[in-house]
């Protein structure tokens, strides 16, 4: 990640945050955020914290319910603290009305989802609804409003469909009445309000000067040096990031499967690998482990790979991510054979620790393998509780992967409340999540139960009898 500018680069987060609220812009723009998913709502949580007006607006009343009560619609680090400080200084509200926000504010955030359609490509729908009824708004204004794209979106998205739906419903002209931006989010899930303050960069495509100068003041508080490109290049500087992500997870589980095979210690090999910063750029990601799953990476990699097809280009490596993930479930799907009619316990179902994100979650993916193979699996994580956001996950689940229908039918039967109810009945543990909750549970497990380890919980040597890993 890089770091903050030279006057906040030495200080704790915390004391970041006091210089960069402290130091921001005194004429601060109202700000809208359409979508209070985990980009959204971190958003408009952070950028209250630095004074800004900010109105959410959300289909779900459950989202809107709770953001007008400072409570956090979702599980992330802090982002709670922050809603309740936004909402007891008055700058916090939410709403179900898009227009109504867009006429109450000057610069709208679009965060809304852009999940994977039928053939591959990203679906558009949400995108052109949300532009659409921007566009009615901004025909009832007299000011200039400048409209930000947060989503992952193919490019030329911008200008091929939100510019166009927003004039077409407003009658009005970019660059003269309205102006546009693509300024992606680089936050990871479980961290993302720390990401936020100190982003790895921050990238904004503008239309336009005077948008471009917009939203160059919101950020400077906290990143003097955005970086300033065409709307086209911004769009596509996040699909690279991710698809580069998703690479990184899969070159490394493929080495750590050669490794397991050679009797060689996979974590080792990558150790050493990683210390050549000049050429293999970061250590994040490529330590052998399971499958990468969320509501980024895989969606990405499709939507890449199918623009490849599209525009003819062969992409050899990236069409062959996805197959290899899904191969990485399938090797634990073999790990577990031996285990076949015992009591299998999944300690972890959410694609990755510090989060309640079950989307495209390679657990999901295993569970169900299991299931249909007939096993008896129980399963445990602390951050999956049903909630009212919980169910509408999983509502969300069924409709978009017919594939998990059967465990989705059987969530609230499968799932355990305490860590223990897993542990203490089963035969053989399968950890995902490489947490100091489950490196206790599985220290402190009875005697005889078997693990499968797909997060690399501890460094030393294992008894192999009992214990093993997916990659070494």
């Amino acid at each position: 990640m890089s770091q903050l500018q030279p006057t906040v680069r030495y200080l704790r987060p915390v004391e970041q945050e006091t210089v960069a609220r402290d130091s921001a812009v005194a004429v601060r723009p109202a700000i809208s955020v359409v979508g209070l998913g985990y980009v959204g709502a971190v958003s408009m949580a952070c950028l209250s914290h630095l004074g800004f007006r900010m109105i959410g607006v959300d289909t779900s009343e459950v989202r809107v319910e709770a953001i007008n009560r400072g409570i956090s619609p979702i599980v992330e680090n802090r982002l709670e603290d922050l809603l309740h400080e936004g909402c007891a200084r008055g700058l916090v509200s939410a709403t179900h009305s898009l227009v109504g926000a867009v006429l109450r504010t000057d610069v709208t955030f679009v965060s809304v989802g852009t999940p994977t359609a039928a053939d591959g490509s990203c679906d558009l729908s949400y995108v052109r609804d949300a532009s659409r009824t921007i566009g009615r708004a901004i025909a009832a204004k007299q000011d200039y409003h400048v409209v930000v794209m947060r989503c992952s979106i193919p490019p030329g998205t911008t200008r091929n469909v939100v510019v166009a739906e927003i004039e077409a419903a407003s009658g009005k002209t970019l660059g003269e009445d309205f102006g546009v931006c693509f300024n992606p989010e680089f936050l990871r899930e479980g961290v993302a309000v720390s990401d936020f303050f100190a982003p790895p960069k921050t990238v904004i495509g503008a239309s336009d000067m005077r948008a471009r100068a917009v939203v160059e003041g919101i950020y400077m508080a906290i990143d003097r040096n955005a970086i300033f490109t065409s709307i086209e290049a911004a769009e596509m500087v996040k699909y690279a990031d991710n698809v580069w992500h998703a690479t990184k997870v899969a070159f490394a589980n493929e080495i750590g499967r050669l490794c397991k095979a050679m009797d060689i210690d996979s974590h080792d090999v990558m150790d050493i690998f990683v210390k050549d910063t000049k050429l293999n750029l970061s250590p994040y990601y490529l330590k052998p482990g399971f499958a990468f799953g969320g509501s980024c990476l895989p969606k990405e990699v499709r939507a890449v790979s199918h623009l490849g097809n599209q525009l003819g280009v062969k992409l050899p490596l990236i069409d062959s991510l996805i197959a290899s993930n899904e191969r990485h479930v399938e090797q634990a799907v073999e790990l577990l054979k031996p285990f076949a009619g015992k009591r299998i316990g999944m300690l972890g179902l959410t694609f990755k620790p510090g989060t309640d994100d079950l989307r495209e979650s390679p657990t999901l993916d295993l569970m169900a393998a299991l299931l249909a193979a007939g096993e008896n699996v129980k399963a445990y994580d602390a951050n999956v509780r049903m909630t009212p956001h919980m169910r509408g996950q999983i509502a969300y689940l069924k409709r978009s992967y017919p594939k998990l229908e059967n465990l989705l039918e059987q969530f609230d039967v499968l799932r355990c409340e305490r860590v223990n109810d897993v542990v203490d009945n089963c035969d053989v543990l399968v950890v995902s999540h490489a947490t100091e909750e489950f490196r206790r549970a599985v220290t402190m497990r009875p005697k005889g139960v078997a693990v499968l380890d797909l997060a690399r919980l501890f460094r030393g040597p294992q008894d192999k009898a009992t214990y093993q890993g997916i990659a070494w």
